[in-house]
């Protein structure tokens, strides 16, 4: 009951004591650090599609991708004002913090969404468009609304949300969906468990308070090492997936197995870890290895395609 007031207070109309922030909070209001990997991962799924696609028209698929990404951290913020304050982390953010009213941030992601659906459907193609809708729809109701208040596989099928970008930049070159962007779409897919989970165990505190049913929260420790074990196993064989399939390299291929290898390793390292463990010193390890495991993967997919349209080009 007690959470359910806060929610209303402040997801209520704005009041006068309730100043807008500056450009400095809409901009964040955006999740401006998942926008950086929304862009690039989109942006890799582009220029690896095969076919052509105009700079200027790139440019604005791309440029419309993040500010439907932001859109969609927008309508969290908003929906979550009320969880948000319950967690260290979160408690600065903008609607929490005071400094932009709820009516505000729900008005700016819609305004947000609907931008930028609109320009992709009518400057590039409207397959891009659609996938593009419905991430924000995945992210803002299904993920945000539903799965993370109800279930502790919340950021299992909630990952998706963040695995479309670069099916959607292949999409805005091809305007189709191939077996090629599946393989990138599971790559992120299959390493969000992990990485969350990882980021969960040494933030289960501040989960329990927002009630949040976390994995660590609602099973346990263990249950969450042996899953996220799982998950690392996964997410190394679908990094290799796209030499299996042809569309990159053999070079691609061992650098990719290699990390694959490290991220297990600190999977495992973080199953052997103490039940109870006040440092958590291996999970949180794992969870900044990922950000550096998924940031290496897909630009190693970059570097990839680029030498192999170079070579193209020369041939």
């Amino acid at each position: 009951m007690a959470m359910t007031n806060e929610h209303e207070a402040l997801t209520a109309p704005a009041s006068a004591d309730i100043l807008e922030g500056d450009a400095g909070d809409f901009f964040a209001l955006l999740k401006p650090r998942v926008m950086s990997l929304v862009v690039f991962t989109a942006l890799v799924g582009l220029l690896m599609a095969p076919g052509e696609i105009h700079p200027v028209i790139g440019f604005i698929a791309i440029l419309s991708i993040a500010v439907g990404a932001g859109a969609s951290g927008a309508l969290n913020m908003w929906y979550d004002a009320d969880i948000d304050i319950l967690m260290a982390r979160t408690a600065k953010r903008p609607v929490p913090a005071g400094r932009i009213s709820a009516d505000t941030t729900l008005a700016f992601g819609l305004f947000l969404s609907v931008f930028s659906v609109a320009t992709l459907g009518l400057m590039v193609n409207l397959l891009s468009a659609g996938l593009l809708a419905f991430t924000i729809f995945f992210y803002a109701v299904v993920y945000t609304m539903w799965l993370k208040r109800s279930t502790p596989q919340n950021i299992v099928i909630g990952g998706a949300a963040g695995a479309f970008p670069p099916m959607i930049g292949w999409a805005c070159v091809t305007n189709s969906i191939s077996l090629e962007s599946i393989a990138l779409f599971a790559i992120i897919f299959l390493w969000t468990p992990a990485h969350f989970w990882a980021l969960a165990l040494f933030k289960s505190d501040d989960y329990g308070r927002a009630g949040i049913p976390m994995l660590p929260n609602v099973s346990g420790e263990r249950t969450t090492k042996h899953q996220i074990v799982l998950y690392a196993v996964l997410t190394a064989i679908s990094g290799v997936v796209p030499t299996i399939m042809g569309f990159a390299g053999i070079a691609y291929g061992v650098f990719a197995a290699v990390l694959g290898l490290a991220f297990i390793w600190y999977s495992v390292q973080v199953w052997r870890m103490a039940d109870g463990d006040a440092k958590m010193v291996p999970a949180k390890k794992l969870f900044a290895y990922s950000l550096l495991y998924l940031f290496a993967i897909f630009s190693a997919l970059l570097a990839d395609a680029l030498v192999t349209k170079f070579i193209g080009m020369g041939a």
